[in-house]
């Protein structure tokens, strides 16, 4: 049969995961875990994409019924990638196009588009999932060293991987679409080295804003999210690791405006107490921002993967932000901390520890939301 090219913005039988803007000439994935979703009945199937990057390549996977197939960096410009061919035209392949690597945002130039469609076959309808979950967190949550030996130490795209990631581990179970908002090294108040602008909730009500660069803006990425589209059942929070390492690390400060960040520690190693409250006003606020958006979802604040510093901190403020509004969907959760048998690349919880966060979040929600999950 002959392959029949097709824009993307045509294809009605198209599910789109992720954040992302109303554009689909071209579609660009954004964030961790973005995808592309067909039920394609047809023996070969092709999808251009276009990949940018000055020095943090986007990587990508693709899955057919379910199943890894391959695996891969994208290149610069706009190329084809053939996602099956030779397979049996009756049968209906569901084929899945994800992208691995988080949105980078110290890197204007990263990006990753898909355009057009080359197949021979026909788009069958993708079923929506019965439910929604939304993932915000760090680099556990980007999949930070879930690829790659554990004595990788470099700091690259390639460890960063979706497959055994706990977030979308956990959206399975439950049989339910989901969107991940992550970015290795931010907080809920600053970075792990102090610097105050790279915060996860000051960028929250846009398409992913903490990405700068001409063509991602003109990709809609600092456009306001259209949150009445797409309203979760189950928001997911694992922030704090980095806001606690923040504590031993040294003053941040602008290069270009001499401005200056520091959350302290006492002499004697005790959390300095106005700085503690400075994080937990920080929680607070984002906690309800979250709940301004997603007015029916069960809030889950989790933390421990890295360890818990600060987890009493933490449950500090999630205790005073229930108190202040009197919302009783929001949980705060521990999670099993890695050790050596569980880490993963670049000192990172790997597919071991993710699995075991994720067994713990599936029994909560379940117990806590109602919600039913698979069990295997």
């Amino acid at each position: 049969m002959n392959l029949n090219e097709t824009r993307l913005d045509e294809i009605k039988n198209l599910k789109v995961q992720g954040r992302t803007s109303d554009s689909k000439a071209p579609l660009t994935l954004f964030w961790t875990g973005s995808t592309l979703e067909f039920n394609a009945k047809g023996s070969e199937f092709w999808i251009e994409i276009e990949a940018g990057f000055n020095f943090l390549e986007p990587w990508f996977r693709v899955d057919i019924n379910g199943v890894q197939v391959s695996r891969q960096m994208a290149y610069r410009g706009r190329q084809w990638i053939c996602l099956f061919r030779g397979m049996n035209p009756d049968i209906v392949k569901n084929v899945i196009f994800t992208r691995e690597t988080q949105a980078m945002s110290d890197d204007p130039e990263c990006m990753l588009a898909v355009w057009n469609v080359r197949f021979d076959g026909e788009f069958m309808p993708v079923e929506e999932k019965p439910y929604k979950f939304e993932f915000i967190g760090d680099s556990i949550t980007s999949g930070e060293g879930i690829i790659g030996a554990k004595e990788e130490q470099d700091w690259i795209p390639m460890f960063f991987g979706t497959g055994e990631n706990y977030a979308i581990a956990t959206a399975k179970a439950f049989d339910a679409d989901y969107r991940i908002l992550s970015q290795s090294g931010w907080g809920t108040l600053t970075s792990w080295d102090n610097n105050p602008y790279c915060s996860i909730p000051a960028y929250y009500e846009q398409v992913c804003g903490l990405l700068s660069g001409d063509r991602n803006e003109k990709s809609g990425a600092k456009q306001l999210n259209d949150f009445s589209a797409w309203q979760p059942d189950v928001v997911v929070v694992n922030l704090g690791t980095n806001d606690a390492a923040a504590f031993d690390q040294a003053e941040w400060i602008d290069e270009k405006t001499g401005e200056s960040f520091k959350q302290h520690k006492n002499e004697d190693g005790t959390y300095n107490i106005e700085d503690i409250k400075r994080l937990q006003t920080a929680i607070i606020a984002f906690l309800c921002k979250i709940r301004k958006y997603n007015s029916k979802a069960y809030i889950f604040w989790c933390n421990g993967m890295l360890g818990t510093p600060i987890f009493q901190e933490i449950q500090e403020a999630v205790l005073t932000y229930q108190l202040q509004t009197g919302d009783e969907k929001i949980t705060l959760i521990q999670l099993p901390e890695c050790n050596d048998a569980t880490m993963g690349a670049r000192s990172h919880p790997g597919p071991l520890s993710h699995g075991q966060a994720a067994e713990i979040l599936i029994k909560e929600i379940s117990k806590i939301a109602g919600i039913p999950w698979k069990k295997s």
